[in-house]
C-alpha cells in the first residue's frame, strides 16, 4: 500500500477565517476556488501540502482539529507570522519553545483550528 498525500477537510462557520489563517498568515495559495458559491469551498496549497476548506457552520461547531506543520526554519516562519498576525499566536505557546521531546514549537489558533509549527 502506498499513499502520496493526506488532505484534511477543515470546516469554518465563515470561510474567510480559514483564508486568513492559511492564505494570508501561512502563505498558502488557492488552487481550487468555489468560495463565491452557495456552499463555499476551496483547496489551499503550499509546498506539496493541501487542505480543503469548507464553509459549514454545523460541522464547524462539532470539529476543532489540530495540525502540525514541520519546517526546517522555525525562526523564519515565526518572524513572518508573528509580525503580521500576532493575534493568531496561541496564548499557551506564543513563542518558539524547546519542548521536552527536543522539538522547537510555537502554535497558532483562529477560533476553529490549532496549528503547531514544529522544527526537529
Amino acid at each position: 500500500m502506498h499513499f502520496t498525500k493526506l488532505v484534511p477537510n477543515v470546516f469554518y462557520a465563515d470561510i474567510k477565517d480559514g483564508l486568513t489563517m492559511f492564505v494570508d498568515c501561512l502563505e498558502f495559495t488557492i488552487g481550487h476556488n468555489e468560495i463565491n458559491t452557495a456552499n463555499p469551498f476551496c483547496v489551499v496549497e503550499k509546498d506539496g501540502l493541501r487542505v480543503n476548506i469548507f464553509q459549514n457552520a454545523a460541522y464547524a461547531e462539532k470539529d476543532h482539529p489540530e495540525f502540525r506543520l514541520v519546517t526546517h526554519n522555525i525562526e523564519e516562519v515565526y518572524e513572518r507570522v508573528s509580525s503580521k498576525f500576532p493575534e493568531l499566536l496561541h496564548p499557551n505557546l506564543r513563542k518558539i519553545t524547546l519542548r521536552p521531546w527536543n522539538a522547537k514549537e510555537f502554535a497558532l489558533m483562529d477560533g476553529q483550528i490549532g496549528i503547531i509549527v514544529q522544527e526537529w
